[in-house]
C-alpha cells in the first residue's frame, strides 16, 4: 500500500509542477522544452520513488509510531532535490526554479499527509489486534512483566507479546503472574530458546533486562534468528528516555549506550524564552476580542471580579500570581474545606466533575479551557511558559515525594504533556510520569507537537472539569 500511495503522490506532484510550468495547452514554440521536461519528470518520479525505498522509509519497524518514518521521507526528498540542484549546476542545465519550487513542497507535503492517513489506518488495525508482530520476551520475571505492560499500552508500535522465556529462572508455574504470558521455558541455551520461538510462532524476540544468558549464547542466538528471519530487539532497563538522548558507541565489539544528561541552559533556555515571548504576543493579539467577550460574560453571569488571581509555585519553588478568568463563585476558596471529602481527583489534585462552586459561564469556560487565556500574560511576563508542567499549589508541593519535585526544574506551562494525554482523567502517578518525562527530554520540537495536540484536546474537551 505504501509503494502504491507513494507512487500516486509523487506522480501527482510532478504532474502538477509540469502543468504549472507549461499549462494544459501545448505550445509549438516550446515543444523541445516540453519534451525535455516530460522526460525529466518521468525520471524524477522514478528517482523519487526509489529514494524513498533507499532511505528505508517503508521499513515495517518504523511504521505506526514515532517520527522516524516522517524524517526519512523528508530526508529522502530533500536529498533528491539537493542532488538535482548539484547536477544542474555542475552540468550547466537550466532547470526552471518554478518547476522545482512546485514539485518539492507539494510532493513532500503530500507524502507526509498520505503517510499520516495510512498511519491512522494502521493504528486502528493494531488496536484490533491485526498487523502485529508476535513477540517472545526473554528476561527476568519483573523485566518481562514491565516490558509486556509497556508494549500493550502502546499497541500502535505493532508488537504483541505472546510468550515469555525466563533463562535461569526456576520459579514455579507455567504463566508469568503479572503479565499473564505463558512461560515457554527457562533453559539458558540456544536450542531451547529456538524451540520456544517455533512453539509460540514469534516473529520477533525481545531481550529485556535481567536475562541470564552468557554473551556468547546471545551472539549465537542472534545468528540463528537472522538465519530464520526472526527479528531481535534489545530492550535495556531504561524508561522514559527520549531518542535524542540515546547514543550508541561501538567499543571492543560492544554497542555501548550513552544517555546524555538533560539540560535547559544557555542557548536552549534563550530559545525557549524567545519562543514563549513571540507566541504569547501573537496569541494575546489574536485572542484579545475573545478575552474581551469572556470578560463581559463573566461579569454579567455573577458578581465579583473578572480575573481570579491565585498564588502558585513556579520554577525552582518560586511563588507567583497566576491569572485565570473567574469560573467560580467569589467565596470558592472558603467553601473548599466542606467539599474536600467529595474530591474525584487523582489523590493529590482536588477535582469534582460537578463542582457546585462553578458558575454557569464557568462550566463552559472550563470545558474549552477559555478560563486559562489570561495566563498568556503570565507567559509574557516570564513566570510561566507555553509548555511545561501545570503550576501546583503550595499545599500540593508540600505533599510531593522527593522525585516529584523535579517538576519544578522548569517553568510551569499553560499546557503540557499530561494535559494532552487525558487531563484530569489521569492518575497522579501517570501525571507525574508524563511531567518528569517532559522535564528530562525537553526539546523545542516536542513543545510544538504538544501545542498542536493541545488544540485537539481543547476541542474534544476530554477530562476538562
Amino acid at each position: 500500500m505504501l509503494r502504491a500511495v507513494d507512487a500516486f503522490v509523487i506522480t501527482w506532484a510532478v504532474a502538477g509542477a509540469y502543468i504549472a510550468r507549461f499549462g494544459f495547452e501545448p505550445d509549438l514554440a516550446s515543444m523541445n522544452d516540453e519534451t525535455a521536461y516530460g522526460l525529466f519528470s518521468i525520471g524524477l518520479i522514478i528517482a523519487w520513488w526509489l529514494m524513498l525505498g533507499a532511505w528505508n522509509s517503508r521499513q515495517s519497524r518504523i511504521l505506526g509510531a514515532g517520527t522516524d518514518e516522517y524524517r526519512r521521507v523528508a530526508a529522502a526528498s530533500l536529498w533528491l532535490f539537493g542532488l538535482v540542484a548539484i547536477f544542474s549546476y555542475v552540468l550547466r542545465i537550466d532547470t526552471a526554479r518554478g518547476y522545482v519550487g512546485v514539485a518539492l513542497p507539494i510532493g513532500l507535503l503530500g507524502l507526509l499527509i498520505a503517510r499520516w492517513f495510512l498511519r491512522q489506518h494502521l493504528s486502528l488495525d493494531r488496536r484490533r489486534g491485526k498487523s502485529m508482530s508476535r513477540l517472545l520476551i526473554l528476561g527476568g520475571p519483573s523485566a518481562v512483566a514491565h516490558l509486556a505492560a509497556s508494549l500493550r499500552s502502546a499497541s500502535e508500535g505493532g508488537y504483541l507479546p505472546v510468550a515469555a522465556y525466563t533463562p535461569g529462572d526456576h520459579g514455579n508455574g507455567d504463566v508469568e503472574p503479572e503479565s499473564n504470558l505463558p512461560i515457554t521455558g527457562s533453559a539458558p541455551d540456544t536450542p531451547s530458546i529456538l524451540a520456544a520461538i517455533e512453539d509460540c510462532g514469534a516473529d520477533v524476540v525481545a531481550v529485556s533486562a535481567g536475562v541470564r544468558l552468557h554473551p556468547q549464547t546471545l551472539r549465537h542466538l542472534g545468528w540463528e534468528l537472522a538465519a530464520r528471519n526472526v527479528g531481535l530487539i534489545m530492550a535495556p532497563a531504561l524508561t522514559d528516555i527520549a531518542g535524542p538522548r540515546i547514543h550508541t558507541q561501538q567499543l571492543a565489539g560492544l554497542p555501548l549506550i550513552h544517555v546524555t544528561t538533560p539540560t535547559l541552559e544557555g542557548g536552549q533556555r534563550v530559545a525557549k524564552r524567545l519562543f514563549d515571548l513571540v507566541i504569547s504576543v501573537l496569541l494575546i493579539a489574536l485572542t484579545a476580542p475573545l478575552m474581551a467577550l469572556v470578560c463581559l460574560i463573566v461579569k454579567a453571569d455573577s458578581r465579583g471580579p473578572v480575573l481570579f488571581k491565585q498564588e502558585r509555585v513556579g520554577m525552582e519553588g518560586n511563588p507567583f500570581r497566576m491569572l485565570k478568568f473567574r469560573s467560580m463563585v467569589t467565596d470558592a476558596e472558603e467553601r473548599l474545606a466542606a467539599l474536600a471529602d467529595r474530591s474525584e481527583g487523582n489523590g493529590v489534585l482536588f477535582k469534582i466533575k460537578n463542582d457546585p462552586r462553578v458558575t454557569r459561564s464557568g462550566r463552559f469556560l472550563r470545558k474549552y479551557s477559555l478560563d486559562e487565556l489570561p495566563q498568556l500574560f503570565n507567559i509574557f511576563a516570564g513566570t510561566m511558559s507555553l509548555v511545561g508542567p501545570r503550576p501546583p499549589l503550595a499545599q500540593e508541593v508540600d505533599s510531593y515525594e522527593q522525585h516529584v519535585r523535579r517538576r519544578l526544574l522548569v517553568k510551569p506551562g499553560l499546557t503540557g504533556l499530561w494535559q494532552v494525554s487525558g487531563r484530569s482523567n489521569l492518575s497522579w502517578q501517570d501525571s507525574v510520569r508524563l511531567d518528569l518525562y517532559y522535564v528530562e527530554n525537553w526539546s523545542l520540537m516536542a513543545d510544538l507537537v504538544i501545542i498542536l495536540r493541545t488544540v485537539r484536546a481543547v476541542f474534544r474537551s476530554t477530562g476538562a472539569y
